[in-house]
């Protein structure tokens, strides 16, 4: 059976498919909210960087939650203090739709972000609450940053008007006993999870603008889905044998202290970790499944790099009988294209 190189356009080698691609700004679009991203991988020499973008077409007709039309949506952010939090509001405060009324940080409640972010210190932000003392009459969606196995409770205590996109992965898996044996620990709001929708806007824009809890992809899963999910689904690659190596940054793992993560540690070295049991793979074998109709299991190595944050995830795959390099590149290219209001491919080139 034949197999290729392929990073986001293609590079041919004897024996394997690569699919290499990076981590993708997954911003969900909640009512009409603008979405964007940055796509790009590098491999042997060879570039492609893809950069896609897209805007509400009425920003002055953007509805809140309450049912009324403003030119704001009004955001909270639970969570800020975290690196997750604080890029979400980095994004969030220079936005033109978004206006962000509500932080909690619990362990830095009365603070402002400035003070632990110096890079936001000239946004209009308020100062950080305790998230027993938030007020969400000023909001109308919550970005919620919060540890794994500590969102559940808190987003089942929200008001039920308000959109909810979940950066945990408390929301990802539809079975509640797979979280279970994954994340060492019974899973906490059973009833929201049959409402919550996977929120990988590039294969599921629909559903997205629709729910009103969304459960933001993880990092791996989201690099190595946007590539694979739409090849399954063509017919184009076998669903078996699927071997996945990627690469993450430090701030992948959060800002608490961890012996595993000080500087000596990372730094001049690569770190294997998690193999056979990180938990990302249960989220993108459910991906991979939805895309053929079955189970797919896949064998997933990932590393910790030593570089703040990024990520390069690398797949070899099996093409179908007949299939070529240019078909994966071709479909991988018109499927996305259609998607986006603009589309760029910088350079691709081919050794």
């Amino acid at each position: 059976m034949a197999m290729a190189s392929l990073q986001a356009g293609m590079v041919v080698t004897p024996r394997s498919t690569f699919l290499q691609g990076c981590e993708v700004s997954n911003k969900s679009s909640l009512s009409g909210s603008a979405v964007g991203g940055e796509f790009g991988a590098s491999c042997g020499g060879s570039r492609t960087r893809m950069t896609v973008t897209s805007a509400p077409k009425n920003r002055a007709a953007v509805k809140s939650s309450k049912g009324d039309e403003s030119e704001t949506l009004r955001v909270g952010v639970l969570g800020a203090s975290g690196y997750t939090g604080s890029e979400i509001i980095r994004l969030l405060a220079t936005h033109p739709v978004f206006k962000v009324t509500v932080m909690t940080a619990d362990r830095k409640a009365g603070q402002s972000l400035g003070s632990v972010f110096p890079h936001l210190i000239t946004q209009d932000l308020p100062s950080m609450v305790a998230v027993k003392d938030a007020d969400f009459s000023n909001v109308d969606a919550v970005f919620c940053c919060l540890p794994h196995g500590t969102t559940q409770e808190i987003i089942a205590g929200l008001p039920k008007d308000l959109k909810v996109v979940d950066l945990s992965a408390d929301f990802r898996l539809r079975n509640t006993d797979t979280y279970e044996g994954w994340y060492n620990g019974p899973h906490r709001a059973p009833e929201l999870q049959t409402e919550a929708v996977y929120g990988l806007t590039e294969i599921y824009r629909e559903e997205v603008r629709a729910a009103r809890l969304v459960a933001n992809p993880g990092c791996y899963p989201t690099s190595i889905q946007l590539p694979l999910i739409p090849l399954l689904k063509a017919g184009l690659i076998e669903k078996d044998n699927i071997i996945i190596n990627a690469n993450s940054g430090v701030s992948g793992a959060g800002r608490s202290a961890k012996e595993a993560n000080l500087y000596t540690e990372i730094c001049e070295g690569i770190h294997p970790y998690g193999i056979t049991r990180h938990r990302h793979v249960p989220e993108i074998e459910q991906g991979l499944g939805d895309a053929v109709g079955s189970d797919v299991t896949i064998s997933f190595t990932p590393n910790l790099m030593p570089m703040s944050r990024g990520m390069l995830s690398t797949m070899c795959v099996q093409m179908k009988q007949g299939v070529t390099v240019d078909d994966l590149r071709k479909h991988l290219v018109e499927r996305f294209a259609v998607r986006f209001h603009h589309w760029t491919i910088f350079s691709i080139l081919f050794p």
